[in-house]
C-alpha cells in the first residue's frame, strides 16, 4: 500500500501531461507546414497567419469561459473535451477541400487546446504539495515542449512521406488514444474513483490507497507553512461567493499579484509562440536562404533549448521565491535585445547571431509558466480556474496581434508568398514585435513594484 500512494500521483500527472503533449502537436500542427500549407490551398501571408491567429483567438477568448466550467466540472471532464474538440479539428482540416472549412477546423483545434494547459495547471495543486508545485509545472510545460519537437521534424516528415490528408488524419489517431487513456487514469483528486470502479459500482484498493493519499497530504500541507522571505502570500482559503462573471474578474484583477501574473505571461512567451506556431520556418527558409531540412534541425534546436529551461527554471523558481519574477524579466529582456539585432543587422546576420537567438528565443515559454505560480499565490481557491485563464490569455493575446500583424506587414511589402520572401521583408515583419516587448517589461516593473506595496501593507495579515 505504501508504494502506491507516491505512484498514483504521478501516474494521474504523467497522462495529463501527455494530454497537455498532445494538445501542443494540434497547436503547433502547422509550425513546419506553412508553405506546405500555402501550396495546398493556394493562399498567401495573411491568409496563412489567419490559420494560427483565429486558433489563438479562440483560445484566449475561451481561457476565461473554461475556467469557468473549470472551476465547476472539474479538470478530468475539461481535458477530455478538448481532446474531443482536437480529434474532430484535426479530422476535419485532413479532410476539408476550402479554406473557409479549414479555418472552422481550426478553430475546432483552438477550442480543445484552451480546455486542457489550464486544466493540467489546475489539477497539479490536488496532487502535489506546495513546495512540489514550481518544478513540476516546470517539467510539465517541458513534456508540453516535447509536442513542439514533434511537430517540427516528425509531423513534417509524416505529411511528406503520407501528404496531407495522411498526416493530419494520423494526429487524430493519436489523439483518440490519448483520450482513451484520459477516460481510464485521470481523475481530479485523490480520492475519486476510476470511471471503471464509478460504471461497476465496486471501490478496489487504489481508490482506499488514494484516500489515503489524500489524507497524508493534507495534514502535509496544513504543516507547511510560508517561508518569511517569500514576497507573495498564499491567500487560496479566501472565499469570494455570490459574484458574477464582470465582478469576479474585477475582484482578481483588483489583487497586484494577479495583473502582475498578467503581464508576465503577456510578455515572456509571443515571441517564441510566433516564431514556433507559424513564422519560424519562412523566416529560416524565405528569409536567411536555409533548406527545409536545415530549417527543421534548428526549430529542433529552439525546443531542446526550451525543455533544458524548464529543467533549470522549475528548482530556481521554487528556491528563489522573492526573485522568480526577475528571472521572467531578465528573460524578457534578452529576448527582445537578440531578436532586435537581428532586426536591425544590415544584410544576412551572422550564423552565430542567428543560433543564439535560436537558443534564448524559447526561453520565453519555460519563463511564462512563473506566471502561474505567481497568480496561484494571490487567486483564491475557489476561483483557480478563473485566475488561470485569466492570466492565460496574457501571452496569447500578443501571440494572435504579433503573428497577424507579421503577416500583414509582409503582404503591405509584396512579399507575402513563398516565392516573394526576402530577408529584409522579415525584418522589417518581425520589428512589430518591438512594441509589444516594451509594453510588457514596462507593466511588469510597474505591477511587480505595486505588489510589493501591497505585500508591504497585507502580507501581515494573510500571513
Amino acid at each position: 500500500m505504501r508504494s502506491a500512494r507516491p505512484i498514483l500521483p504521478r501516474v494521474v500527472w504523467g497522462t495529463a501531461a501527455l494530454s497537455y503533449a498532445v494538445a501542443v502537436i494540434n497547436r503547433s500542427s502547422l509550425s513546419a507546414l506553412g508553405p506546405a500549407a500555402q501550396d495546398h490551398f493556394g493562399i498567401d501571408a495573411t491568409t496563412l497567419a489567419t490559420f494560427p491567429v483565429i486558433q489563438l483567438l479562440v483560445y484566449a477568448a475561451l481561457q476565461i469561459p473554461v475556467g469557468v466550467l473549470l472551476d465547476r466540472i472539474g479538470a478530468r471532464a475539461m481535458i477530455l473535451i478538448g481532446g474531443v474538440l482536437m480529434i474532430v479539428g484535426q479530422a476535419a482540416m485532413a479532410t476539408v477541400p476550402e479554406v473557409s472549412l479549414a479555418i472552422i477546423a481550426r478553430v475546432l483545434v483552438g477550442a480543445g487546446d484552451a480546455c486542457t494547459f489550464i486544466s493540467v495547471m489546475r489539477m497539479l495543486p490536488e496532487w502535489f504539495s506546495l513546495r512540489q508545485l514550481p518544478t513540476i509545472s516546470q517539467v510539465t510545460g517541458l513534456i508540453g515542449q516535447s509536442g513542439q519537437l514533434v511537430s517540427v521534424v516528425p509531423l513534417a516528415l509524416l505529411v511528406g512521406a503520407t501528404g496531407w490528408m495522411g498526416g493530419f488524419l494520423g494526429l487524430a489517431a493519436l489523439g483518440v488514444l490519448v483520450v482513451i487513456l484520459g477516460v481510464v487514469v485521470l481523475r481530479d483528486s485523490p480520492g475519486d474513483s476510476t470511471v471503471i470502479e464509478r460504471i461497476t459500482g465496486r471501490r478496489g484498493r487504489t481508490t482506499e490507497n488514494a484516500r489515503s493519499f489524500a489524507d497524508s497530504r493534507t495534514a502535509a500541507l496544513a504543516a507547511v507553512q510560508p517561508p518569511a522571505t517569500e514576497m507573495i502570500p498564499v491567500i487560496s482559503e479566501v472565499r469570494v461567493p455570490g459574484l458574477g462573471f464582470w465582478n469576479r474578474a474585477r475582484k482578481l484583477l483588483r489583487l497586484p499579484g494577479v495583473r502582475l501574473a498578467y503581464w508576465v505571461h503577456f510578455a515572456s512567451p509571443f515571441a517564441a509562440n510566433v516564431f514556433l506556431l507559424l513564422w519560424g520556418t519562412p523566416f529560416l527558409v524565405g528569409g536567411l536562404g536555409l533548406d527545409p531540412a536545415a530549417a527543421r534541425g534548428l526549430l529542433s534546436l529552439t525546443v531542446v533549448s526550451s525543455m533544458v529551461a524548464s529543467v533549470v527554471l522549475g528548482p530556481l523558481s521554487s528556491r528563489f521565491i522573492e526573485r522568480r519574477v526577475w528571472f521572467t524579466l531578465g528573460i524578457t529582456v534578452a529576448i527582445a535585445l537578440v531578436w532586435t539585432a537581428v532586426i536591425v543587422w544590415p544584410g544576412t546576420p551572422p550564423l552565430a547571431l542567428v543560433l543564439v537567438l535560436l537558443v534564448i528565443l524559447p526561453l520565453g515559454g519555460p519563463a511564462s509558466m512563473i506566471a502561474f505560480e505567481v497568480a496561484r499565490s494571490h487567486t483564491p481557491r475557489s476561483y483557480a480556474g478563473f485566475g488561470t485563464g485569466l492570466v492565460n490569455t496574457g501571452g496569447f493575446t500578443a501571440s494572435l496581434l504579433v503573428i497577424l500583424l507579421i503577416g500583414f506587414v509582409l503582404d503591405l511589402q509584396g512579399a507575402g508568398s513563398p516565392e516573394d520572401y526576402s530577408l529584409h521583408a522579415f525584418q522589417v515583419a518581425f520589428a512589430v514585435q518591438i512594441p509589444f516587448w516594451l509594453l510588457g517589461i514596462v507593466m511588469i516593473i510597474v505591477e511587480q513594484r505595486r505588489t510589493k506595496r501591497w505585500m508591504d501593507d497585507n502580507g501581515r495579515k494573510l500571513r
